[in-house]
């Protein structure tokens, strides 16, 4: 079972929450605030935080940059508000999935399930032992470094998932169904995930969908990488 960290100011839902996931076998702690989250989870190792975005002290989308500047615990966002174009911008700020209230505890069980089976497979699995070049990158899959025509990239858990899982391919279209597989460990899930995370890796290799350099995408085949020609 997880240890698990509920970051919500209102009462009802934060004692439901607790209810349900404590009743699951679950290890749970709950704040109110965001700087309380902050303080948590830089003194305590939590599985997962399920964050609120509506916090009194602080919106959490900005929680959860000063988060992701301190931990890679696994974020999983709850919130009232549905606008694509947000919930876009979270996953791109480093949250692991989202839920959109209301929920029921048995959508947020298997959001849960989904977001740890990806964390500890990524976690569990041996990663290649040799450095990764295609072109100008060069992909350091045991120090978790990678560069590009010599400037270390900045890049977060999923996008170095996902560039170093292509680089171990070069040339060879993936199919999305495997990268959901592979790097998402899930069986099923919305292609947005994955065309939120090329899209961030393309802004930082220095290229766009329109002009591809080292990432491209085949319409309904799938995604290759491969050095600029």
């Amino acid at each position: 079972m997880a240890s698990v960290l509920v970051v919500e100011d209102d009462q009802f839902v934060r004692s439901a929450l607790i209810r349900h996931l404590t009743e699951a076998s679950h290890t749970v702690r709950s704040v109110g605030t965001a700087l309380e989250a902050l303080r948590e989870v830089a003194h305590v190792r939590y599985d997962v935080v399920i964050l609120d975005l509506g916090l009194p002290d602080l919106d959490g989308a900005e929680a959860l940059k000063m988060l992701r500047g301190i931990t890679d615990v696994p974020v999983i966002i709850a919130t009232a508000r549905d606008d694509e174009s947000e919930i876009v911008r979270l996953l791109n700020d480093g949250a692991d999935d989202y839920l959109t209230k209301p929920f029921s505890v048995e959508h947020l069980s298997a959001r849960m399930a989904a977001v740890l089976r990806r964390a500890r497979g990524s976690a569990g699995a041996e990663p290649p032992s040799r450095v990764l070049r295609v072109g100008g990158l060069r992909v350091d899959p045991l120090r978790r470094q990678a560069e590009l025509d010599g400037v270390q990239l900045d890049l977060t858990r999923r996008e170095f998932d996902l560039l170093a899982f292509l680089a171990g391919r070069p040339g060879v279209v993936v199919a999305r169904k495997e990268l959901l597989a592979e790097v998402w460990q899930q069986s099923y899930g919305d292609d947005q995930t994955i065309d939120v995370h090329l899209s961030w890796l393309r802004r930082k290799l220095g290229e766009t969908a329109a002009r591809p350099r080292y990432l491209h995408t085949l319409r309904g085949v799938g995604v290759k990488l491969e050095p600029p020609r």
